[in-house]
């Protein structure tokens, strides 16, 4: 059975769907409406801005999400997936990819999301770390431990790295605390917030009312979404696992090893970069991991 993945924040890069513009004219005509969309030309900024252009969150998103989703539905008949799922911001390009979301209904709740995110980052200043070679309990406990601060396990990317989010002064005591237990390495992150914390609190507030306005249909096949790692199909499911996404954990390594264990044996992923697919292969060495 085939899976399809979708990357996100992070696997920009300057450059990102040129070629699918110009040798496609359905990846054309996709890009096209995206400009009109977002009212501003992202196409220009994606294929020749510069790399501080291209991090500027109401660009970033949506440059993801457009990279994910065109080079799924112009995947020369490739695409015929079993099931599906996306890292963070990519849980909206699988929903697109899976047929529960409609390309522009997508783009626009991104871009949403994009803005409140930057809003709420600004409100309250956070940050996000990784850490490498420590058991996930461990990290859940040390978290746990510190009480005065905000400070959560946010990303479960694969066995071995979890990147933890919260305040300035609880990732960074936090940090110390894991090096402390044995961690190899406790590395702050660039970002601009802290994502997948309470700290987005109102980013979750503001994109809930977008996407209870937003029409979701049953999708071609299970979506495994983020906050439970499990395979979905209920639009009302779907949209409540959304708009909790923002403040919630990503549960990736779990969400891959459900789709193995419910039959997956070949990994595609769409977008930039290969992220996800390094991860997978961390998780379970035994499946096929490859770029559309």
């Amino acid at each position: 059975m085939k899976a399809f993945v979708f990357p996100g924040q992070g696997a920009q890069f300057v450059g990102m769907g040129k070629d699918l513009y110009e040798n496609s004219p359905l990846a054309k005509d996709l890009f096209e409406k995206a400009n009109d969309i977002l009212g501003y030309r992202i196409t220009d900024i994606m294929f020749s801005g510069t790399d501080e252009e291209l991090r500027q969150t109401k660009v970033t998103q949506p440059a993801v999400f457009l990279h994910s989703v065109i080079s799924a539905l112009c995947a020369d008949g490739e695409f015929n997936p079993d099931m599906t799922a996306g890292h963070s911001l990519g849980e909206f390009s699988a929903l697109v990819a899976a047929g529960a979301l409609s390309f522009e209904d997508g783009l626009r709740l991104v871009y949403a999301r994009a803005m409140a995110m930057q809003k709420a980052c600004e409100a309250a200043p956070g940050t996000m770390a990784a850490i490498i070679a420590l058991p996930d309990d461990k990290v859940e406990e040390i978290c746990a431990s510190i009480t005065d601060e905000v400070c959560i396990a946010a990303n479960y990317n694969c066995p071995g790295q979890v990147v933890i989010s919260g305040s300035m002064a609880g990732i960074e005591k936090a940090c110390e605390l894991m090096k402390e237990a044995g961690a190899k390495r406790a590395l702050p992150l660039k970002v601009g917030g802290a994502f997948h914390s309470p700290l987005m609190e109102p980013a979750r507030v503001e994109l809930e009312a977008a996407i209870k306005a937003t029409t979701i249909n049953t999708p071609k096949c299970p979506v495994y979404q983020n906050v439970d790692a499990k395979p979905h199909t209920d639009p009302a499911e779907i949209k409540e696992n959304l708009v909790a996404q923002l403040t919630s954990s990503v549960r990736w390594t779990q969400s891959v090893q459900n789709m193995i264990a419910d039959g997956a044996t070949e990994f595609i992923e769409c977008g930039p970069g290969a992220v996800l697919q390094g991860l997978i292969r961390k998780i379970d060495k035994a499946v096929s991991a490859k770029g559309i």
